[in-house]
């Protein structure tokens, strides 16, 4: 009895002795939010600002990868448009058409010796997609203003960006401001095409005249509102790096014949590429909370409350847990692994006949600290335990990119941003987050390490399915902070990221 009573007091000494552990490790961190004084709301013009992009929204700036010329006239209606809304952006800054359409806005600083800024949005829009047009509640080119929001493709991505940053630089125009260090406004027409005939061409000019920036704000990651579980204040996230892009064409070949006299379980080129695709869905590339992920919970986990605060605080004894909550949804799994996307399957082409060959092409988004390399390599190994050598060929597809560059948050730069968001966003909670899409910022890279990727626009859980989405619509509240932001950010960053 009394060694039972040794054990059971053992057991429970040290079930106190984690829960103090547990206690401490979760009070311990402090918040690490820059305190900043309110300040004076800038009044704008709504009615005037939600009219501009209306106008710009009802161009169909859609671009093509191959044909440069497509939609060329549209391009230039919106160049003509701009040069009307914004006549002191086009009279005190420098215009340069960049391959056509793209363009270069420099607005000579008072220091010339200072490292210039750059911000970056892009013209081009994505297509709607075929068949969903009458989805729309308001024709996709319309601009409708309704229900409060600016209705239409690329209101949200990404003329909405462009048209604030404008509105932004010619309201401090009309303010006599004039910018320590010289900022660029960067616009390119191809961004959502890989961004070579625009910003790829802008970055090797300005590398050509020796500009070495010394920030640079992309669209990117948003204020998310409500939608992170434990964190009951919006949050503001920085993209610091994005994922590397990679697709690998998976072909099987195998003997073809007729439909009547199959050949053995499993061995048919449709079946064996089957198998093949089902272990690489099965055996993905493994997830795990580091990097960037980490460095955004680090931020984040001091705000939070409840369970949600104690396991990130804890994650040596909850880790598991909590990765495997973050892996049950898509949005928080491609923080934490390279992801697999299944995109593309072609076999046969008769009822009756066997194909000697099937295709595939997968997809995969590079977490940083993974490479192309490791990428193929982990396909290849995955493809040649599930079907026999010889069988298949792995091509890698045109338009790999790495990893971007990670910005450091611990730098000027990086809390200068962080101190204009908690000035326009007060009750936002800013912290470093992953770019998991694709963003022509990375063409910057040679000439800066300080690119961040970031959208001032408040949104909720439901609003991320309008992003390339049908009834794509930027709320006008929305847009007015943002042209808020950028007018502060200009005023803030020419001042203290030089």
């Amino acid at each position: 009895m009394k060694k039972l009573r040794k054990i059971t007091n053992g057991i429970l000494i040290f079930f106190l002795f984690l829960v103090v552990i547990v206690v401490i490790n979760t009070y311990r961190k402090s918040s690490n939010q820059i305190q900043v004084p309110p300040i004076k709301v800038k009044k704008v013009d709504e009615n005037t600002v939600a009219k501009h992009l209306r106008e710009a929204v009802r161009l169909k700036t859609i671009s093509s990868r191959d044909d440069a010329s497509l939609n060329e006239d549209e391009f230039k209606a919106l160049h003509t448009l701009l040069e009307k809304q914004f006549p002191l952006v086009h009279e005190k800054l420098k215009r340069e058409r960049i391959n056509g359409l793209s363009l270069l806005f420099t607005w000579a600083g008072k220091n010339p010796k200072a490292k210039p800024i750059l911000l970056m949005a892009h013209q081009d829009v994505v297509p709607i997609a075929p068949g969903t047009e009458k989805e729309w509640k308001e024709p996709p080119f319309s601009g409708a203003i309704k229900d409060g929001a600016i209705w239409g493709r690329g209101s949200w991505d990404n003329k909405g960006n462009l048209l604030a940053q404008l509105e932004a630089v010619e309201a401090l125009l009309k303010e006599g401001f004039e910018p320590p260090c010289t900022v660029y406004l960067a616009y390119g027409a191809d961004e959502e095409v890989n961004g070579l005939r625009g910003a790829a061409a802008i970055s090797k000019l300005l590398a050509s005249r020796g500009v070495e920036l010394a920030f640079v704000l992309d669209e990117g990651l948003l204020i998310l509102d409500g939608v992170l579980a434990g964190l009951k204040k919006p949050a503001a996230l920085i993209g610091i790096a994005e994922k590397g892009y990679i697709s690998i064409k998976l072909t099987v070949n195998a003997t073809p014949g007729h439909s009547s006299m199959p050949p053995k379980k499993g061995t048919s080129a449709i079946a064996m590429l089957s198998y093949a695709l089902s272990q690489l869905e099965e055996n993905q590339m493994p997830a795990k909370i580091r990097g960037v992920a980490k460095e955004m919970f680090d931020a984040l986990t001091p705000e939070m409350s409840g369970f949600t605060r104690i396991a990130l605080s804890n994650l040596w004894l909850f880790g598991s847990i909590v990765q495997s909550q973050l892996e049950s949804k898509g949005s928080t799994n491609s923080t934490l692994r390279t992801t697999t996307a299944l995109t593309i399957v072609n076999a046969g082409n008769k009822e009756n006949v066997l194909p000697g060959r099937a295709e595939a092409v997968i997809n995969f988004r590079i977490l940083p600290g993974d490479t192309k390399e490791k990428v193929f390599e982990h396909v290849r190994s995955v493809v040649s335990r599930a079907i026999p050598e010889g069988t298949f060929s792995l091509t890698i597809l045109p338009g790999a990119v790495e990893v971007s560059n990670v910005a450091p948050i611990n730098s000027l730069q990086y809390t200068a941003l962080q101190r204009t968001v908690r000035e326009v966003f007060p009750d936002a909670i800013v912290a470093p987050g992953l770019m998991v899409a694709a963003t022509d910022s990375i063409h910057y890279q040679n000439i800066s390490k300080f690119i961040y990727k970031f959208s001032p626009f408040r949104v909720q859980g439901g609003d991320l399915n309008l992003f390339h989405g049908t009834n794509e619509r930027l709320k006008i509240k929305t847009y007015v902070d943002a042209i808020r932001f950028y007018e502060r950010l200009l005023t803030q960053m020419t001042k203290e990221a030089l």
